[in-house]
């Protein structure tokens, strides 16, 4: 008796969508599948500031795509790089040459930064999206305080005190509350020449406020303690240049033709403002015809496939995908991680459907809510509740859910065993011990950073105009969450 014929799925990218993608096609019999990614981990995104920060090893929030794969035979995995799709003889080109033929194609790249057209100053502000921009954005907060410890003039030290946060989305006001804490309490007694608290943390977002994906109300309360930790928010500021000396932005006049420049020096700038779908898109719709939205992303079915022949998916950030609720018009799916599990779900029960012969059912989201961490016992919490009624909260309460449901989360025993761990031990003795780097300092001359020219816009003095600077939806599909744990709201 003849075996069945295998059905060949290739998935490319190993973050949260194609992670839920690969987990389901297992279940599948008589499918085989190729895992690409030129990354050789998952790595749980959402914590990604913590090692930004010195707060968390990389191997805590990170594993191997060989090691989650290891039970799994049907898969085989590749850490390399796509270069090309091959629509019409249904094939995948990596950067070796080598030709993976497919009957389906799962296209989970993912984001990278978007920088609005200015793609230059990416060499001076740094964005969070990999380990090695983690372990980048680490080295330069700490080799601020120590180069500053050299500096014998005071207007130069502290331009090298100043941390530039560019978006007060999620990530930017993380990182904000967490280099505020660094300053104030983790490296307090520890310098000799310099106060580490005279550091000054700015968050430039271009908007009205920060957070603007959670309510009106929340948004206040994190800028609230935001302050508290002592950074200073800048709203409605238009940041038009960034070099190796720092920054400037413009805030809103009183008329529109009557915007004022300001000046800020800086040694460290963080890019927290913006994402555009991964290249591959480009190349992905090069080779199907299919439109692209004004961030690069592919616009795809209702089923969330691209090509005609209904074999090619894209999931994920790499997707400008709505939901199709019964009764409502086709709405935006936000750029969060449960999103992008729920997309790789349904792509890979597509194609189980397909292989059996059914229809194809459409995508609609599950909103799972949204958490944002400001620092130290600091956090708000939307939660949708049935009804069309929301559980909105923050402050001690909402930094405790947040924790541990990122927790609950992680891969595997030993990474939530350590992160606890980790952070039990933070809690309550500020400590934060992942602060080794790679130091170029010493082989490199400390290249000198201008005084400040004009000093930025006190923290209460902002105008509401808004203004186009303002971070897009989260990236998340870069990531890797535990492929059989439920979504995490984000």
């Amino acid at each position: 008796m003849s075996k069945p014929p295998l059905h060949r799925v290739i998935v490319v990218g190993a973050g949260f969508g194609g992670l839920e993608a690969t987990r389901v096609l297992c279940k599948i019999p008589h499918v085989e599948i190729t895992l690409i990614d030129k990354a050789n981990h998952h790595l749980f995104q959402p914590l990604l500031y913590q090692v930004a920060t010195a707060g968390l090893a990389a191997p805590s929030i990170a594993a191997p795509v060989r090691t989650i794969m290891h039970d799994f035979p049907q898969v085989t995995t590749l850490l390399a790089e796509v270069v090309q799709f091959d629509a019409a003889n249904k094939q995948v080109v990596l950067g070796n040459g080598e030709r993976l033929s497919y009957d389906w194609l799962i296209v989970a790249a993912g984001a990278t930064h978007s920088y609005f057209g200015n793609d230059h100053w990416a060499a001076h502000a740094i964005g969070l999206k990999t380990l090695r921009e983690a372990f980048d954005i680490r080295r330069k907060v700490v080799e601020a305080f120590e180069k500053a410890e050299l500096e014998q003039d005071a207007s130069k030290r502290q331009a090298m005190l100043n941390f530039a946060i560019i978006g007060a989305g999620p990530t930017g006001v993380e990182m904000a509350g967490t280099i505020a804490e660094i300053a104030r309490h983790t490296l307090k007694g520890e310098f000799r020449r310099i106060n580490p608290a005279d550091a000054r943390i700015y968050l430039i977002e271009g908007g009205n406020r920060v957070l603007q994906t959670m309510p009106e109300r929340l948004s206040q309360r994190a800028k609230e303690q935001l302050e508290k930790l002592g950074v200073m928010v800048l709203l409605n500021a238009r940041v038009t240049h960034i070099d190796a000396q720092g920054l400037r932005y413009n805030t809103p006049g009183p008329t529109a033709d009557a915007a004022k420049e300001h000046a800020m020096p800086s040694s460290c700038i963080i890019w927290a403002a913006g994402v555009a779908a991964s290249p591959l898109a480009k190349l992905l719709a090069q080779a199907t015809g299919a439109d692209t939205d004004r961030t690069g992303r592919i616009v795809v079915t209702p089923e969330l496939t691209v090509d005609a022949s209904q074999s090619i998916f894209a999931i994920g950030d790499l997707a400008a995908a709505k939901s199709h609720d019964p009764g409502a018009e086709p709405s935006p799916v936000p750029g969060v991680s449960p999103a992008a599990k729920q997309m790789g779900k349904l792509a890979a029960a597509n194609i189980q459907r397909q292989i059996h012969g059914q229809a194809m059912q459409v995508f609609r989201y599950k909103n799972y809510g949204n958490l944002a961490t400001i620092g130290r016992s600091a956090a708000v919490v939307d939660l949708p509740l049935p009804g069309g009624k929301h559980l909105r909260f923050s402050g001690l309460l909402a930094w405790q859910f947040w924790l541990f449901a990122h927790v609950y989360f992680l891969i595997g025993f030993r990474n939530r065993l350590v992160v606890l761990m980790d952070w039990a031990s933070a809690y309550w003795t500020y400590r934060r011990y992942a602060r080794v780097v790679a130091s170029t300092a010493a082989n490199q001359p400390v290249e000198p950073v201008a005084a400040l020219q004009d000093p930025p816009v006190a923290v209460n003095s902002a105008p509401s105009n808004h203004g186009p600077v303002a971070e897009a939806a989260r990236t998340t599909d870069s990531g890797a969450a535990v492929p059989n744990t439920p979504d995490l709201p984000r």
